[in-house]
């Protein structure tokens, strides 16, 4: 194409959000967003589209955009320098004016995006550049529209850059009705000479489908049966393409376009004596005709929102046979919803996408924020997965929104019609932006460290994981005290149950920046932001989250931590500290040494002990039936720890390799055996088999130290677990396949661990699962030979745990607290 255009600036970025129809055309919303400047300001940006057609005779078409207000440019421009959120815009594209003289301009017509921009009051800067695709949706395969009787535009993108086509199709089909031996396909063409045939080539093959067309005027009819497609050993594989077009007989062919506007033609077709394969006459995006055989997927042709969920009905041939289920899976986290399905007869189903996962302590909570796979699957695993594929007839009511706990769930499409879920942040792109982020930082934190200190508690653990650990217990003692504090628990991604009369804070919200900075107390048991600077009348209580058995902080001899900038932030972090909770006096003078911590140090006990020192039955009981574990069976626990060099490929945490022959356990154990799993939070893979009524997956509930108050028996590795669960006096193995590795490469021990273990340390998955079996069937209390070993380290590392924890560190730091005042 021929253009007068300056080439495109590589200083601005340019996309297509979303497309769609209404009455007067296609509306097109996007940005236009400079690397230098900052548009944050109404006016301080605005776009023209131009469209340029192929044919550089042909005048261009102008079109004015509207300015909008998007925050979600800034979001995405992932940086904080600049505010971008008036970049946005929407055009309307009216077909009429691709007519010239009661005639359509036929052809491609080219968008070219102009962005206006001030950078001073007197001068007026133009950059040029084309609408590249978003990532999902209308702004990836932006819809199509008949505009005339034969006359289509369709949107496409091309070498990344949106085009307008503008044609008369020369062959549609409009109909394809299944019969006993195949299918009946009718259409109308404007060129259909005697001897034109349906041509099918099959790509993977090279063979070759030709099927005579009956004709009628400008319409024709082709019976096309399934043999063809499963002759020859064709059929088996997982996709199998084959690319149609009208033959003419002078040589010349003509792609068919689909043309639904007299119903449905795209869907699936069960081919006979091809068990799990499909017929998939599939509605391309640019609006072609391509036949697949596949296994049968989930054609959804129905989509209703409801109040936390969304509701589809479809076809998927089998579906009933099958025993499918609609599954959920998160792409980067270790977790999935699975939820039955309803055969309804003749291959259809109805299904429910729900916005809410029920973790494994029986609680619901929101769609962790992310990407969801969403795909039908058999219930007991025996086979691969369907992918759910929207039909052409819903795709405008995509994407669909329902809200859960405060967060916006969508369901969303990605290749032109590959359903998924798509569960959005709890901040809106306002909030979370880097830009605001920078300036709450900067600005509003600060400011807000002038305001009175409120009498007020700020808790966190593990930056917002939920109601658990130290805080959960310190908070307790609040309670059962009746101090006059107010109660706030940050929450990341609304993913906490809390207790009446605590506030949840969503963490980088402008209220958490807010309690930072007012707050009297803060209590975590884990890092706290870089950025704080503990104030006069502020107390910060570090408690910390282990005991130690493996080196931590400045005292691990490998470079991962440094590589990764951790101890730097940590040597920021330590001077904020007013107290440093230790477990026992032999981890006081390693945690002054390994955090570099010149401060206070108390030898309490870690609160979150004080459950299992005073071990109460109800309570066990109620986590017995929360996790809906059976009575009378005795309960395994497995908590391994992670390891630094297992780091996942897409970098998204780290794998999870159990060692573990999970079948060999069901069998040798599964009768009067539970085996809980808890993997550490690090590890971001699932757990195979899980929920079988043997194998329960508690890497998501939400307090570890429930788990340690109903196992029987603990299996760990290296984790400072043990030390919690030694509290309890019951019996712990350590699965210690890679112990040379771990101790000499990866971490290094803070004591002899071979030596001082409370209990044996087992090479093989074998001989630990051999182990389990004979204390039980001996009904011992503790392995034999250990009860000495197990003294010992209790008196080392357990000696303040007497219950009385919490109490003792609510006594200092409400001492702390008032000497502030």
């Amino acid at each position: 194409m021929t253009t007068d255009r300056p080439a495109a600036d590589e200083d601005v970025a340019f996309g297509l959000l979303r497309a769609r129809w209404h009455a007067r055309g296609l509306e097109l919303t996007g940005f236009a967003r400079p690397a230098d400047l900052d548009t944050g300001r109404p006016g301080s940006a605005w776009t023209w589209l131009t469209l340029r057609h192929r044919d550089p005779s042909r005048p261009p078409v102008h079109l004015r955009s509207r300015p909008r207000r998007m925050p979600e440019v800034t979001d995405d421009s992932a940086q904080s320098a600049f505010n971008h959120d008036w970049s946005g815009f929407t055009a309307l594209v009216e077909p009429t004016r691709l007519r010239r003289d009661g005639r359509w301009l036929l052809g491609d017509w080219r968008i070219e995006t102009t962005l206006f921009t001030r950078p001073a009051p007197a001068r007026l800067r133009r950059r040029y550049g084309t609408l590249a695709p978003h990532w999902c949706g209308s702004g990836e395969y932006p819809p199509a529209r008949w505009v005339d009787g034969d006359v289509r535009l369709q949107p496409f993108f091309q070498d990344g850059r949106l085009t307008l086509r503008l044609e008369r199709p020369g062959a549609r089909l409009t109909e394809a009705a299944p019969g006993p031996d195949g299918l009946d396909l009718r259409g109308a063409a404007d060129s259909c000479p005697s001897g034109t045939v349906l041509r099918l080539r099959h790509r993977e093959s090279e063979a070759v489908i030709e099927r005579p067309l009956a004709r009628t005027g400008n319409t024709f009819s082709v019976h096309l049966p399934y043999r063809p497609f499963t002759e020859d050993g064709r059929g088996t594989g997982r996709l199998e393409h084959w690319d149609a077009e009208l033959l003419f007989p002078d040589g010349g062919t003509e792609q068919l376009c689909l043309d639904e506007r007299g119903g449905p033609v795209a869907g699936q077709h069960p081919l006979p004596g091809a068990p799990d394969r499909a017929l998939y006459l599939k509605h391309l995006a640019d609006g072609r005709l391509q036949l697949c055989v596949q296994p049968p997927a989930g054609f959804v042709d129905r989509i209703t929102g409801r109040a936390g969920a969304f509701e589809l009905a479809g076809h998927c041939p089998g579906a009933a046979e099958d025993g499918l289920e609609l599954v959920l899976r998160h792409d980067s986290l270790a977790q999935e919803v699975r939820t039955p399905i309803s055969a309804t007869g003749d291959g259809r189903f109805l299904a429910r996408v729900p916005a809410t996962r029920t973790g494994s302590d029986g609680v619901a909570l929101p769609l962790r924020k992310g990407v969801w796979g969403v795909s039908l699957e058999p219930a007991d695993g025996s086979g691969p997965g369907r992918p759910l594929l929207a039909a052409p007839a819903v795709l405008p009511a995509l994407p669909a929104a329902t809200t859960a706990g405060g967060k916006r769930v969508l369901l969303q499409r990605r290749w032109a019609d590959t359903l998924l879920v798509d569960s959005t942040p709890v901040l809106d792109a306002t909030e979370r932006s880097a830009f605001t982020q920078r300036r709450q930082r900067t600005e509003r934190y600060p400011a807000a460290r002038r305001e009175p200190v409120r009498e007020a508690v700020l808790y966190d653990v593990f930056g917002g994981r939920g109601y658990a650990d130290s805080p959960r217990a310190v908070h307790a003692e609040l309670v059962r005290r009746g101090e006059a504090l107010e109660h706030l628990w940050v929450v990341d991604d609304a993913q906490a149950d809390l207790p009446p009369g605590v506030r949840a804070v969503r963490i980088w919200s402008p209220e958490w920046y807010r309690a930072l900075a007012t707050c009297r107390y803060l209590v975590g048991n884990t890092h706290f932001p870089d950025f704080l600077e503990r104030r006069p009348g502020q107390v910060v209580v570090q408690t910390w989250h282990g005991s130690l058995l493996k080196r931590i902080a400045h005292d691990v001899e490998n470079s991962w931590l440094s590589d990764h900038g951790y101890l730097e932030a940590l040597d920021r972090e330590t001077p904020q500290w007013s107290l440093l909770l230790s477990p026992s006096p032999f981890a006081t003078p390693i945690l002054r040494r390994a955090f570099h911590y010149g401060g206070e140090v108390l030898e309490s006990g870690y609160p979150r002990g004080d459950v299992l020192a005073r071990a109460d039955r109800s309570t066990a009981e109620a986590v017995r039936r929360k996790l809906g574990i059976p009575e009378g069976k005795r309960i395994v626990l497995y908590a391994p720890t992670w390891r630094e060099d297992q780091q996942r490929g897409d970098g998204q945490g780290f794998r999870l390799d159990l060692k573990l022959d999970v079948e060999h356990a069901r069998r040798l154990l599964g009768e009067d055996h539970v085996l809980l799993i808890r993997p550490h939070s690090h590890v971001r893979e699932p757990l195979p088999s899980a929920g079988d009524g043997f194998l329960y997956d508690c890497g998501d509930y939400p307090d570890p130290q429930e788990l340690l108050l109903v196992a029987d028996v603990l299996v760990t590795d290296y984790s400072s677990i043990m030390f919690d669960f030694a509290i309890t006096g019951r019996p712990v193995y350590f699965f210690t396949y890679d112990l040379e590795h771990y101790r000499d490469t990866l971490r290094g021990f803070y004591f002899d661990f071979e030596r001082d273990a409370p209990g044996p340390l087992v090479p093989t998955s074998a001989e630990l699962l051999g182990a389990l079996r004979e204390l039980a069937d001996g009904e011992a209390e503790l392995p034999p030979g250990y009860a000495e070993r197990y003294r010992r380290f209790r008196a080392a590392h357990c000696a303040l745990d007497d219950g009385g924890a919490a109490r003792r560190v609510v006594d200092r730091m409400l001492e702390l607290g008032s000497a502030a005042e």
